[in-house]
């Protein structure tokens, strides 16, 4: 079985203000490290646009219509001081759950091994009600929800390495004892949220915070010890990862230190996991990452291990 790789140009489509660090760049640079040749065997599909029926999985209808209803039809609009809507934003964010559903729906009829989804907006700081940090639409929710719904997953694991905490996915999920939730992050940072003592109504919330400057020895150590570990007491029928590689040493939003090969050790930690837990299906989604050098080294070392390869070869 084979590697998808979902993505859809209507990604580039979300525009935002100059200097922005989230900006249709960084889709390009990771597109570009996807030409070498040993990435051709990559099976590559478009990203859909999700239904409402899959949107309001994680989030209720009126917020939902009410970001398609302030979806300009020029210029910007703001959300917040740093989420802003362009007249391709909600198409894209759209995609961008659809392409994980439709990630979610090949892996686990077995049509792939493993897929990842490169879209923007990013998804993980988007809560039930609220767009923020980016983001609007939950991504990785939504697939865990779908997994659940239609193919009948009774427990879905979330690994998130973005250096920001995904307050949005712990939000959702802080009531639910089926979906395991676990993040590494840098703390303090934004969004603020992630702390040890955060662990959801049922103890599925695992957040193992990193301090600033903390690189590969500290992070393997996390997942070593605390992330691993109770991913493989859960026995997750899927593993979702929220793939932001802002953690890299060279993205100027955050001050941890890892490099790509620290991203696809954990995607080889988590493959193991899943092979021994949920027949190798894993479901990948694109968050942060915002300096495109480090971006698209890290995406490629992250495709080379879900592809079962020696990375950077």
């Amino acid at each position: 079985m084979s590697t998808l790789y979902i993505t859809h140009a209507a990604c580039l489509d979300h525009q935002t203000p100059f200097g922005h660090p989230e900006r249709p760049d960084r889709i390009r640079a990771i597109e570009r490290a996807l030409e070498k040749e040993r990435f051709t065997s990559l099976i590559r599909e478009q990203a859909p646009m999700a239904e409402m029926e899959s949107l309001a999985l994680a989030h209720p209808e009126d917020y939902i219509l009410r970001l398609r209803d302030i979806s300009p039809r020029e210029g910007l609009v703001r959300i917040d001081e740093d989420t802003v809507m362009s007249p391709g934003t909600y198409e894209a964010a759209l995609r961008g759950a659809g392409g994980a559903v439709l990630a979610v729906d090949e892996v686990m009829t077995g049509k792939v091994r493993n897929a990842f989804v490169a879209m923007r907006p990013p998804g993980h700081h988007a809560e039930r009600v609220r767009a923020m940090g980016f983001c609007f639409f939950n991504n990785a929710a939504i697939a865990a929800r779908h997994a659940q719904k239609k193919h009948g997953a009774e427990r879905v694991a979330i690994f998130d390495w973005d250096v920001h905490h995904g307050n949005g996915t712990q939000d959702i999920f802080w009531s639910d004892k089926t979906v395991l939730y676990c993040s590494t992050h840098e703390a303090p940072l934004y969004p603020g949220t992630g702390a040890l003592s955060e662990t959801g109504d049922y103890g599925t919330i695992v957040n193992a915070p990193l301090s600033a400057g903390d690189g590969s020895e500290a992070f393997r150590e996390a997942v070593d010890t605390v992330i691993a570990p109770r991913i493989h007491d859960f026995a997750p029928d899927l593993i979702i990862i929220s793939a932001g590689f802002d953690a890299h040493w060279r993205d100027p939003l955050a001050s941890l230190n890892l490099t790509e090969s620290d991203f696809a050790w954990a995607t080889q930690k988590l493959m193991d996991l899943a092979d021994r837990h949920c027949g190798q299906r894993i479901v990948s989604v694109l968050e942060g990452g915002y300096d495109l050098e480090g971006l698209a080294k890290s995406t490629a070392f992250h495709l080379d291990a879900l592809m079962g390869r020696e990375t950077g070869t």
